[in-house]
């Protein structure tokens, strides 16, 4: 019987085989105690499964390093720091010998609690990490089981991917050629499989909660990466529109290649600065490919995590040229160190655990406050600075006294380099990212001393209608086209042209085509998408009257119901693009 199963829109696309189903339901753990001389024996069993566990890991990280690069072998090396995390096996141990828990049942003990720490956090990303912490006690207690788990290896026909989750491990066995979709229980728009699926440009539904136990082996499924939906035994009927539906995406993708060396310019004449999201050095040939000119946001915190020790300037400086080489005669705009004070403290001593890390001491706040991390940064990065076109962006400003105290440690870093012969680019622009309510309301105020702005929509909205988007119980309120958003967004961009500056966006409205025409009807001047969207938000742009644009915009901001002005949004899209 046909069923549908709705998820996280992932990866874009239709995807359309038959199950591999990679997990083979949930592992049962045996619970029985240990008596006290067997103590040293169920420690030593445990010390082996998890060295075994290690050396598969460490195998495994560089079978991705060799097949999918460097930004997906991190993920390996960032599951090799969680097993060697002395808080988590220290743990185990002692659940072993003070509670005298077999070994099995100790680590999904201390899994559990693990879990529940991170599932607590309010950022989105450290929150998904939560899955990671778990497959890889998965790992330790499948050595301890003797079980093993079922490999993409074995795959032989067209298939998609069905999983409770993707380890980075299970991706060395993957055949692109072969995955037609994946469809996963758990992740969101940061999980590993998200940013696999984007990357390799394979459809994805991850968030499904329970699909792996909906279906089998064999059974059709139908994946739509776009709408976040999995259509189980699917119809004749269905089928046969489905395959219609893929081969108008496959045309338009090839039509798309022919934008890619065509200027983001709108009908009228007005040229959009169009550039990508990126976290990796790695990441930039496939921003080349599509067609991006630059990068609009370099995630730098990266450098920063699943790492025993900061990185050194030196370490900094040599990422940070290679990524403004491989982007000329592209800009790059590199984001200073975006993460809370939670993620780095066992770097930086005194700080006291926060209560709401979203609302405490992170982004430009934690870098004021540590500045001889932050010195390190910026030195690294005006040194870079005569590798390529490059500019500076400081993340979640909510004032202007935080914009001008970076600021000032920046000049004073560029006046020690100068002294030093230490050879720098004249000018180096800087920006103030706009992702609170209050720098948005004050854009005008920030605009005067900032060389340009950049609107981080996804915070913006949360920030601004107090709603976590990956809360179940109010995402649905989660709305881009909210009047307040929408006024946020036309106000800074105001702002900024104001004093003559541009004003960007880099946040996930700026990927999605429905809301192009209306983007650039509010104004701005460039945007910041996924490297995969460039060619579509592309040709929106090349589709769009900014007249008309403007027209759409100045109506839209009189609608005050979201429902609404989405509703009149879809009637016009079609004549603008």
């Amino acid at each position: 019987m046909t069923t549908m199963a709705n998820g996280v829109a992932a990866s874009p696309g239709i995807g359309i085989g038959n199950v591999f189903l990679l997990d083979e339901g949930d592992l049962i753990v045996p619970r029985h105690y240990i008596p006290r001389e067997g103590v040293k024996r169920e420690v030593a069993r445990f010390r082996k499964a998890l060295d075994k566990t290690k050396r598969e890991m460490a195998k495994d990280t560089a079978g991705m390093l060799k097949i999918l690069g460097k930004t997906h072998a991190r993920l390996g090396e960032a599951y090799l720091m969680i097993i060697e995390d002395p808080l988590l096996t220290s743990d185990v141990e002692r659940q072993i010998s003070k509670e005298l828990l077999n070994a099995e049942l100790a680590v999904q003990t201390c899994l559990e609690k693990v879990s529940h720490t991170f599932e607590n956090m309010n950022d989105e990303y450290f929150r998904e990490r939560k899955n990671d912490i778990v497959e890889v006690g998965g790992r330790i207690i499948r050595q301890l089981l003797g079980k093993t788990k079922r490999s993409l290896s074995e795959m032989k026909e067209e298939s998609i991917v069905v999983a409770h989750n993707l380890l980075p491990s299970d991706t060395v066995a993957l055949r692109s050629d072969l995955v037609k979709g994946f469809a996963i229980d758990v992740g969101g728009k940061t999980s590993h499989t998200a940013l696999l699926a984007q990357s390799l440009e394979i459809p994805a539904v991850v968030g499904l909660r329970n699909i792996t136990s909906r279906v089998q082996n064999g059974q059709p499924v139908i994946v739509d990466g776009s709408k976040g939906d999995v259509l189980i035994d699917p119809p004749p009927q269905a089928l046969v529109n489905y395959r219609r539906e893929r081969e108008i995406l496959v045309r338009e993708s090839k039509d798309l290649v022919k934008l890619r060396d065509l200027p983001a310019q709108t009908l009228d004449g007005k040229r959009i600065e169009l550039s990508a999201n990126v976290e990796s050095a790695d990441d930039a040939k496939a921003v080349l490919a599509h067609g991006s000119e630059g990068i609009g946001l370099f995630r730098t915190e990266y450098l920063y995590l699943n790492r025993s020790t900061l990185p050194t300037e030196d370490e900094q400086f040599e990422h940070y040229s290679r990524v403004a080489k491989q982007m000329l005669p592209y800009t790059t705009v590199f984001r200073t160190l975006d993460i809370g004070g939670d993620k780095l403290a066992a770097f930086v001593d005194g700080l006291a655990e926060e209560r709401n890390p979203f609302l405490g001491l992170r982004a430009l706040r934690f870098s004021l406050r540590n500045p001889e991390i932050f010195r390190a940064q910026l030195r690294a990065l005006l040194r870079a600075s005569v590798k390529g076109k490059m500019r500076i962006m400081f993340p979640m400003v909510s004032g202007i006294e935080e914009f001008r105290s970076g600021k000032a440690i920046l000049d004073d870093e560029f006046q020690k380099l100068s002294r030093e012969g230490v050879p720098i680019a004249k000018k180096v622009e800087l920006g103030a990212m706009i992702e609170v309510p209050s720098a948005a309301v004050i854009a005008d105020v920030i605009a005067k001393e900032a060389d340009f702005l950049s609107i981080g929509t996804n915070d913006l909205i949360q920030y601004t209608l107090a709603i976590d988007r990956v809360n179940e119980n109010v995402t649905h309120l989660y709305e881009p086209m909210h009047l307040a958003i929408l006024r946020l967004v036309k106000m800074t961009a105001d702002a900024g042209h104001q004093h003559g500056k541009w004003v960007g966006m880099c946040g996930d409205m700026a990927s999605d085509l429905k809301l192009t025409p209306l983007l650039l009807g509010l104004g701005l001047d460039e945007l910041s998408v996924v490297p995969s969207f460039v060619p579509k938000v592309k040709q929106a742009i090349r589709a769009t009257n900014l007249a008309d644009a403007r027209a759409l915009a100045e109506e839209i901001l009189s609608i005050p119901e979201a429902s609404k002005a989405q509703d009149r949004l879809n009637r016009v899209k079609l004549s603008l693009i």
